[in-house]
């Protein structure tokens, strides 16, 4: 009897991947195409929309054909989160760039709804606070430097959305504008408690609703594709997600009191919540996912730099791996030598929220070498990493006894004791290479019946590493306070 697959398109910032995973959850085949990154400006970041989507057609051609064109059931979508493409209703030509989730063109933006007193606002209605991160900003950007542009997507001529929606649009030849509540819940226009697009807000940051995609639970059919690349027409596109609500969601964290960490190009941690629990220690609430019954929420935070600054001291070191090169320096010295690296090239994300944050390197001696400053940048990932975590278990209403790990950098078991050893409690990391695809391919599997319930989701095999810490609490201590004084000289408070 053939197997019933589901395709998975992971679309991230630095790569497109797809994967086919049958009823077990076992991976037939996958694929991943590359994604270029442009910085036309300081603190600009932008893609290609017609690249996007061109790596998506090319990855799931590969795979389809790599796992031998086997019978789809579904198609289910993950995808870079906040990162913001207009595109002509009508001709479906995107109307500027990608705007991308790491970008800060928007902060004076930003800076004028907050002189406004609009941060209460916002933050009462969508659990966020207002920062360049989130998608609205970006979208009126994106409005305000195309021609016409206000009145075109009021007219309904303009289609606005995140990633989710533009794959979407391109899977079913244009004949769905539809976006996930996931995804939605980190625009700003979406009020927690309706998990709806708010008119209020749509008026403060200038949005017109006719541009926007209708929003739907990350888990149901939104359409069916058009004949694409190596793809079928006909095929249920039965889950959009954001990746770190996916990921979650391929830990089978269905119940409050874990919480993971995916480590990319930033990292976000995130803890499921039966309810929203709006945050006072710089944590976001956001959706987790939608299922057919109810929309689960979520305390995440949002660290802006993490593997990203690996790759950029590989890039400064001119090594061709950046990310291997980096590690495999690190490896050679016992610790950092009193080394620190804060990464706050774009501003500071959670817990601290400081877009004037600049990168620092300190505790520099006459006998710090390149592995030195090596080891401190893979360690700064795990004190941010802690710094979140620090907050989410002052104000998780469930105790949060360990972390699930996940993601690139979580492949270094050097970074994954260390995580363990500051934070002080186990580091649990998931082995799949590809636990965001898995979360889609979940829930879309769920809207189409290949697998029946969350309980038999949790049932299925999770292969694991466990990491323990090993360090005494006292010299604990003593690194986490030289870390948080870093810090401190990285703020804009502390630099003058």
């Amino acid at each position: 009897m053939p197997r019933t697959c589901v395709l998975a398109i992971d679309q991230g910032t630095t790569n497109t991947k797809a994967v086919m995973i049958d009823e077990s959850a076992a991976v037939l085949a996958r694929a991943s195409r590359p994604m270029q990154v442009s910085f036309p400006q300081p603190g600009w970041v932008e893609q290609d929309p017609d690249a996007i989507w061109r790596t998506v057609v090319e990855a799931a051609g590969a795979c389809a054909e790599s796992a031998g064109h086997p019978r789809l059931a579904a198609i289910g979508v993950t995808n870079q989160r906040e990162s913001v493409i207009a595109w002509d209703r009508r001709t479906g030509r995107p109307a500027g760039p990608c705007v991308v989730w790491q970008c800060r063109r928007t902060a004076p933006f930003c800076a004028d709804l907050r002189a406004r007193g609009l941060g209460p606002l916002v933050q009462q209605k969508t659990g966020l606070a207002i920062d360049p991160l989130f998608s609205a900003t970006k979208m009126r950007w994106l409005l305000d430097h195309t021609p016409d542009g206000q009145a075109r997507a009021a007219n309904g001529e303009l289609c606005v959305g995140t990633v989710d929606s533009w794959l979407l649009w391109n899977l079913t030849g244009g004949a769905v504008h539809a976006c996930d509540v996931s995804n939605a819940a980190r625009t700003q226009l979406l009020t927690l408690d309706r998990a709806a697009w708010d008119n209020e807000l749509l008026g403060v940051f200038g949005i017109p609703a006719a541009a926007l995609p209708r929003v739907g639970p990350s888990s149901g059919i939104f359409g069916v594709t058009a004949p694409v690349g190596g793809l079928p027409g006909g095929i249920p596109v039965a889950s959009l997600v954001g990746d770190s609500h996916a990921a979650l969601f391929g830990h089978a964290a269905f119940a409050p009191g874990a919480v993971k960490a995916t480590y990319g190009t930033g990292s976000s941690l995130m803890t499921l919540l039966d309810a929203p629990v709006l945050s006072r220690a710089g944590l976001s609430t956001t959706v987790a996912w939608g299922l057919a019954d109810r929309t689960w929420y979520a305390l995440e935070g949002n660290i802006t730099v993490t593997g990203g600054a690996v790759d950029w001291l590989g890039q400064v070191l001119s090594r061709g791996d950046p990310a291997q090169a980096v590690a495999d320096l690190a490896a050679t010295v016992p610790s950092s030598g009193g080394v620190y690296v804060v990464p706050a090239f774009a501003g500071l994300g959670a817990p601290y929220w400081d877009a004037d944050a600049r990168g620092l390197v300190c505790g520099l001696t006459r006998g710090t070498t390149a592995a030195h400053i090596a080891r401190a940048t893979i360690e700064s990932i795990g004190y941010q990493v802690r710094d979140v975590f620090d907050a989410m278990r002052a104000e998780a209403p469930v105790p949060l006894p360990e972390l699930l790990a996940d993601g690139g950098a979580s492949r270094n078991d050097r970074l994954m004791q260390f995580q363990a050893d500051i934070l002080g409690c186990p580091v649990v990391r998931s082995r799949s290479t590809d636990l965001s695809a898995l979360g889609a391919a979940w829930l879309a599997g769920l809207a189409t019946g290949v697998w029946r319930s969350l309980g038999e989701l949790r049932a299925l095999p999770r292969d694991t590493d466990r990491f323990e810490p090993e360090i005494r609490d006292d010299e604990r201590g003593a690194l986490y306070d030289g870390w948080r004084t870093a810090v401190g000289r990285t703020r804009s408070r502390g630099r003058r």
